[in-house]
C-alpha cells in the first residue's frame, strides 16, 4: 500500500475547503491594501538560496542536481525568489512594490507540532521604500489578514523588536562587528534552549573577544526585560555620537507605534527586544505575531530587509516583509471556533422525472449553472424517492423537480428541503427564486 511521504499533506475535499477559506482571507486582505499577487516558480538555482542564507541552509534543502548537471532546490522560502524577481525589473519597475504571494515551500528539517515539510506561506512585501510608513503598513497588513478571521487581542499579539537598537546595545557592550550577527543569533534563541546551551552558544559567538560571555548574558536578559520605549532609551547613556544614535532610533519606535495607533492596530502591538529573528539579512524593525491561547505557537514573522536585494547582485533597494505559514493559522482557528463555514453543498439539487426529459434538464443545468446557481443531478434518473434522497445527502438546500407535467409548461417546482415548502417557476425565473 502506497502512503503519503513524511512531512507531507495530502488534502481531501473538506481539507481543501480549510485550506481555501484561510487563502481567500489573506488574500482578500492583501488586495484590500493595494498589495498585487505574484507567484515565483517552485524550483529555483541552489545557489539562490545558498547567497541568502549560507552553505548550511543546504541540510535543511529539497536540492538536487537536475538532468541539465543544474545544481537546484525546491524553494524553501518565497524572500529569495521574490528578490531575484524584482531585481531583474528593477529599473523599470513602478515603486513601492506591493506584492503578495500564497504558495507551497518545502524544507527537509525534523517534522513537529506546527511544523512539516511542505507547508504553505503567505508572503507580503513591500520594496523601493525606506520610510516608517511602510514598516507600519506591513505590520498593519499582518495583524489584518489575522484579524479578518475574528481573531482578537485576546488571541494574538504582535511583539516588535528592533535589529538596530541591539546592534547599538552589543556595540556599547564591546561586541565587535564582525561577531554582531553571531551574537545576535544566539539572542534569538534565549527563550528556546536551556541555560547551559546558552552560555556555550554564547561563549562560542565571542570566541577570541575581549567580552566576558556570561556578563554579557546578565546585560542581554537585563535589556530583554525592558518593555516600553522610555525604559529602552534609559538602558544607554546620554549624549555623544552614541546618544545620538540612540535619540534617533527611540523616535523612530515612537513614530511607528504612532502610526499602528492611528491604524487601529495598537492593541496588538508589545514592544519586545527579546524578538530579534535568527536570519542575518534583517536589518530594522523585526516582528513576530504569536497566538496568546493554548500554547503560544508563533503564526507569523518577518521585519526589514534592506540589504537582500543587493546581495544576490541586483540594484540596491530597501525592504520589508512578513511570511505567515497555514498550519499554525489553521490550528488556531480551529481552538478557538472560527474556522468559518466550510460547507461545500450545491445550492440546489435538480430532480429528473424521466430519461426522456435529460435533454431538457441538461439545458435548464447549463443555464443555472451560467446564472451562478451551484447545482448536482443524477447521472441515472431513479425513482423521485431515490433522488430526494441523493439532494438530502449531498446537502442540497434545494430541490429543483423537472417532472413530465412541469416540462409540458416549461414550469419547475422548487422545494426548500429545509422547511419543506414548495413553489412554481419559469426556467427563467429559477435563480431569482432561490434567492
Amino acid at each position: 500500500m502506497f502512503k503519503v511521504l513524511p512531512g507531507f499533506r495530502e488534502f481531501y475535499p473538506e481539507d481543501c475547503a480549510k485550506k481555501n477559506y484561510i487563502f481567500a482571507h489573506w488574500r482578500n486582505t492583501a488586495k484590500s491594501f493595494g498589495f498585487v499577487e505574484f507567484e515565483p516558480p517552485v524550483l529555483e538555482q541552489l545557489d539562490l538560496f545558498t547567497e541568502k542564507s549560507g552553505e548550511e541552509i543546504k541540510s535543511q534543502l529539497f536540492e538536487f542536481v537536475d538532468k541539465g548537471e543544474r545544481a537546484v532546490s525546491l524553494r524553501p522560502e518565497m524572500t529569495p525568489s521574490l528578490a531575484r524577481m524584482v531585481g531583474a525589473r528593477a529599473a523599470g519597475i513602478r515603486r513601492p512594490v506591493k506584492w503578495f504571494a500564497i504558495g507551497e515551500n518545502y524544507r527537509y528539517e525534523r517534522q513537529q507540532k506546527g511544523r512539516l515539510r511542505a507547508f504553505f506561506q503567505y508572503n507580503a512585501d513591500i520594496l523601493g521604500e525606506n520610510s516608517i510608513n511602510a514598516d507600519a503598513e506591513i505590520i498593519c497588513l499582518l495583524i489584518e489578514s489575522l484579524r479578518s478571521f475574528g481573531l482578537t487581542s485576546s488571541e494574538f499579539k504582535l511583539r516588535l523588536g528592533d535589529r538596530n537598537l541591539w546592534v547599538l546595545f552589543l556595540q556599547s557592550a564591546g561586541v565587535d562587528g564582525d561577531r554582531l550577527v553571531s551574537v545576535l543569533s544566539v539572542v534569538d534563541k534565549f527563550e528556546k534552549v536551556s541555560p547551559q546551551a546558552l552560555s556555550e552558544m554564547m561563549a562560542e559567538a565571542l570566541a577570541g573577544s575581549q567580552v566576558d560571555s556570561e556578563e554579557l548574558i546578565s546585560k542581554i536578559r537585563a535589556f530583554i526585560a525592558l518593555k516600553d520605549v522610555d525604559s529602552m532609551r534609559s538602558a544607554f547613556p546620554e549624549g555623544g555620537e552614541l546618544g545620538s544614535k540612540i535619540d534617533e532610533r527611540i523616535a523612530d519606535w515612537k513614530t511607528l507605534l504612532m502610526l499602528l495607533d492611528n491604524m487601529g492596530v495598537g492593541d496588538f502591538i508589545s514592544p519586545d527586544l527579546g524578538i530579534v529573528r535568527g536570519l542575518a539579512y534583517y536589518t530594522g524593525f523585526v516582528f513576530e505575531a504569536f497566538q496568546t491561547v493554548g500554547t503560544g505557537r508563533a503564526l507569523a514573522g518577518g521585519g526589514r530587509y534592506d540589504n537582500l536585494v543587493k546581495k544576490l547582485g541586483y540594484q540596491d533597494m530597501p525592504a520589508v516583509g512578513f511570511g505567515m505559514g497555514d498550519v499554525t493559522v489553521s490550528d488556531l482557528l480551529e481552538l478557538v471556533g472560527k474556522g468559518g463555514s466550510l460547507d461545500m453543498s450545491p445550492d440546489a439539487y435538480l430532480i429528473i422525472g424521466s430519461e426522456d426529459l435529460r435533454p431538457m434538464a441538461l439545458k435548464l443545468a447549463g443555464d443555472l449553472r451560467r446564472a451562478g446557481v451551484k447545482l448536482d443531478y443524477p447521472f441515472k434518473a431513479s425513482g423521485y424517492g431515490k433522488q430526494f434522497k441523493q439532494a438530502d445527502a449531498v446537502g442540497a438546500s434545494y430541490a429543483i423537480i423537472l417532472g413530465e407535467d412541469e416540462a409540458r409548461k416549461n414550469i419547475v417546482k422548487i422545494k426548500n428541503l429545509k422547511t419543506g415548502s414548495e413553489s412554481e417557476a419559469a426556467f427563467e425565473d429559477i435563480p431569482s427564486a432561490l434567492k
